[in-house]
């Protein structure tokens, strides 16, 4: 086995160089064993790459001769298999997928009860060390296999029951989104592009982060006048808004919208979010009687801190959309319907709904190949931490805080790459920030 594919969140790698059927067939086992259940019912779900036909195959064989009974739900969005683990109760799940990952690639999500993830704080680590010594008992009885449909209670869950007189363009990327959207969004005057199913991604690859790969829902939404454009991601947990323009409006900007909306209905909750958010975030929050509650990065700190604080939302900069009514996972189309609602209700525009929230000039990440990504935070911790009214958060990576601008450098979890983002009120003072901390990291 290949010890890289195990990440910080999921399980990930080149099919079949780094990922491959064996290897699915001993995290199918070594999951089981980690439960120390007898008798798990575990649900498995997959994207429509490839490999995933055969990756299941193998993790099922695994998941039943260790004892553990396969709920089988077939093509699905990793909402969809959220959902399914936690609405009927099982004891488990694994979902085989690669994400936003170009197509070559595979790979597992693992969630234990209530759809809970395992990541490599809570499970992961001991899954790989099983899978590394591969001596499992054998279990008192061999377990099976049922399949379920899981498609109709998904859209009765999630579905709005109002008509939108809207024409919105949703890209699913010819990924596993295609599944749920036409019914989900019936009520609208969608149109669907690229929405056969094809493991090849034709068009582009299911990143919808990569502005490159929104150019054709850009030109889709001229073309047709539209309201509304949206994209999804290879697995669909992660979805990305265009307004009537074909602007593509930054995720924690929608995140603000949806927080304003939220807060105005139904008066004081918790809403989460991610350290990487401009800071229009907290203050819309703070502003509507809300309680902003900042995390870190990645969608398993972000669901245990939601679950903690009993928070009714949240989101990050990478276009994940958390919400309580959905077992505090991904609910994309509660995104949607959101702002469709604000949008019938104000007879305003998407574009004229942001236009109150772009108060700053926001960097997203820029990238820096380094040898020691933690040495330069250290470097950069000693320059800016010592200065007047800095305020540190060493939660994820090192932010500061000053009056009138803030930065966040990260290292990556798997590569030698450091991740810097700059906020300023001014246009100027933003460059003139990344320039000066740039001239650092790459000292």
């Amino acid at each position: 086995m290949n010890e890289k594919i195990f990440k910080a969140y999921d399980i990930r790698g080149i099919y079949p160089d780094e990922l491959n059927e064996e290897a699915a067939y001993n995290i199918g086992r070594a999951f089981i064993s980690f439960l120390g259940k007898d008798s798990p019912e575990i649900v498995v779900g997959m994207d429509n790459r490839f490999s995933s036909g055969s990756l299941v195959a193998s993790l099922e064989k695994g998941i039943i001769e260790q004892g553990g009974k396969v709920i089988k739900i077939g093509l699905c969005s990793s909402p969809m298999f959220y959902f399914a683990v936690a609405k009927y109760n099982y004891d488990g799940g694994i979902m085989v997928t690669a994400s936003h990952n170009p197509k070559n690639y595979n790979g597992f999500k693992l969630v234990g009860q209530a759809g809970i993830p395992i990541s490599s704080d809570n499970g992961l680590q001991q899954i790989k060390e099983l899978v590394r010594v591969g001596n499992f008992k054998s279990p008192a009885v061999i377990g099976g296999k049922k399949e379920i449909n899981i498609l109709q209670d998904y859209v009765a869950a999630f579905q709005n029951p109002n008509e939108f007189n809207y024409i919105i363009v949703v890209d699913t990327g010819n990924a596993v989104s295609g599944v749920p959207v036409p019914q989900i969004l019936s009520k609208t005057g969608l149109i669907h592009i690229f929405d056969e199913l094809d493991g090849n991604f034709p068009n582009h690859e299911p990143n919808p982060q990569i502005k490159e790969n929104l150019r054709d829902l850009q030109s889709a939404i001229r073309i047709a006048g539209a309201n509304l454009g949206a994209a999804f991601d290879g697995d669909g947990d992660r979805i990305f808004f265009l307004d009537e323009e074909s602007q593509i409006i930054p995720a924690d900007l929608i995140l603000a919208l949806v927080s304003a909306i939220i807060l105005r209905k139904k008066g004081k909750q918790k809403i989460v979010y991610d350290l990487r958010c401009s800071n229009i975030v907290p203050e819309t929050i703070k502003s509507w009687g809300g309680a902003p509650i900042m995390t870190k990065v990645g969608h398993s700190f972000i669901k245990q801190k939601m679950r903690e604080e009993e928070a009714f939302f949240g989101g990050e900069v990478s276009g994940h959309y958390y919400a309580k009514e959905a077992f505090y996972s991904e609910n994309p189309f509660f995104v949607v319907f959101t702002i469709l609602s604000e949008m019938q209700k104000t007879k305003k525009s998407l574009s004229a709904l942001i236009e109150p929230f772009q108060k700053y000039f926001h960097s997203d990440e820029i990238n820096f190949t380094v040898t020691d990504p933690l040495q330069k935070i250290k470097v950069i911790k000693e320059k800016y931490g010592s200065q007047p009214k800095a305020k540190l958060l060493e939660i994820d990576g090192l932010r500061i805080d000053f009056e009138d601008w803030w930065f966040l450098v990260r290292a990556s979890n798997t590569e030698p790459i450091l991740r810097l983002i700059v906020e300023a009120p001014t246009h100027f003072l933003m460059e003139e920030k990344i320039k000066e901390i740039s001239e650092i990291i790459n000292e």
